[in-house]
């Protein structure tokens, strides 16, 4: 009798967990599995939405063999990969950041908002703001520039040569505050007792930071570095406010050049497969640092 009636309650407080995960399970259905087995399908195909379902063709690889004979696809890859260039230094930054706001400065508080306001404030905002300081002629930058005598400064965002590394650098300024709010907690849990017993062994700043700090928060770098990644494939809104990919697709990146694709020039099914190629790289990057993480980080 007390066994039926456990088995009971189990059964009823498993079915009442599988409707609290319900709404959940079903939008991730909806939303995300079935838009990209959607997509899966149609980078073999020649379609475009317009069409309807009845201008569906069946392409085969096609797709995929003009991807790697596209020069503006190309282009937008290794823009990509020039752009993870920005995770590791925003990283670094953010943690020397990190420890002076943690143990060296008063009014630490004010500091974290201070950093973390680009976080979270709009994007289309932070670009106006930004494409007023790079402005070629009455931008703050070129006229301090020009009054230490620089003649001729960069045209930044409308220069071939500088438009991607003054996004990079706006990319780095938006994480910044980001990464730190997650260093310091990664710095507060550390035990006090570790740097106290390196005190005692006169351990120097340079040997706590080395032997205790980067080990011990070798996890919260970790998890910086792969949605770190991850996110500078994302990337989209900050180039199509700013730039639109030029000049020159010289800042056009795969996101970008998919949406161009899709939506401009209405090759649905070419853009699908650019989705798929991104899924892979971004699969096999953080399958590799998975595998890294192995040696370096301490759980």
């Amino acid at each position: 009798m007390i066994r039926k009636f456990q088995l009971k309650m189990d059964t009823r407080e498993a079915i009442a967990g599988y409707l609290f995960v319900a709404p959940l399970m079903l939008g991730l259905i909806i939303l995300t599995l079935i838009p990209v087995l959607g997509s899966l399908l149609l980078s073999f195909t020649d379609w475009n939405f317009v069409a309807g379902l009845g201008g569906i063709r069946f392409a085969g690889v096609d797709n995929f063999i003009r991807l790697f004979h596209d020069d503006a696809f190309m282009k937008s890859l290794l823009n990509n990969l020039l752009f993870i260039i920005t995770v590791p230094v925003t990283i670094i930054i953010a943690l020397l950041l990190a420890i002076l706001i943690d143990k060296q400065v008063f009014l630490k508080d004010l500091f974290k908002v201070i950093y973390f306001l680009p976080y979270i404030s709009s994007i289309v905002a932070i670009a106006m703001v930004w494409q007023v300081m790079f402005h070629p002629s009455l931008g703050p930058v070129n006229q301090f520039l020009m009054s230490l005598g620089w003649a001729n400064p960069p045209k930044w965002l409308a220069d071939i040569h500088y438009a991607l590394p003054s996004l990079m650098l706006i990319q780095i300024w938006i994480l910044l505050g980001y990464n730190i709010i997650i260093f310091i907690a990664g710095l507060q849990s550390i035990p006090k007792d570790l740097y106290e017993a390196a005190d005692i062994d006169g351990a120097n700043v340079w040997r706590k930071f080395r032997n205790i700090t980067v080990p011990c928060i070798s996890p919260t770098t970790f998890f910086l570095l792969v949605t770190g990644v991850i996110g500078s494939f994302k990337i989209f809104d900050l180039i199509q406010v700013l730039t639109q990919g030029g000049p020159a697709n010289s800042t056009t990146v795969i996101v970008y050049e998919l949406y161009d694709t899709a939506f401009n020039q209405l090759k649905t099914g070419y853009a699908s497969s650019m989705a798929l190629v991104l899924f892979l790289i971004c699969l096999i990057i953080t399958a590799l640092q998975m595998l890294a993480q192995k040696k370096w980080v301490n759980y």
